[in-house]
């Protein structure tokens, strides 16, 4: 689970077609994945964690949401 820097998910969601900006938390290394699935949480991972989404990437874009 990575945390989201966007305020809302219908944020994240017209964000589609950019690049996916996310903060990372595990201290196992990056969890990103540029082609695939990829778990968030906004707006803030440590304090605030107001919604979900798992978003689908393609080459680092941001191609669906849900």
């Amino acid at each position: 689970m990575m945390g989201a820097p966007y305020p809302t998910k219908k944020a994240l969601k017209e964000r589609i077609g950019q690049p996916l900006r996310v903060i990372e938390t595990s201290m196992f290394g990056n969890e990103f994945r540029p082609n695939g699935v990829n778990y968030v949480v906004g707006p803030d991972p440590y304090t605030s964690r107001k919604w979900y989404a798992a978003v689908t990437c393609k080459d680092g874009l941001i191609v669906a949401v849900k």
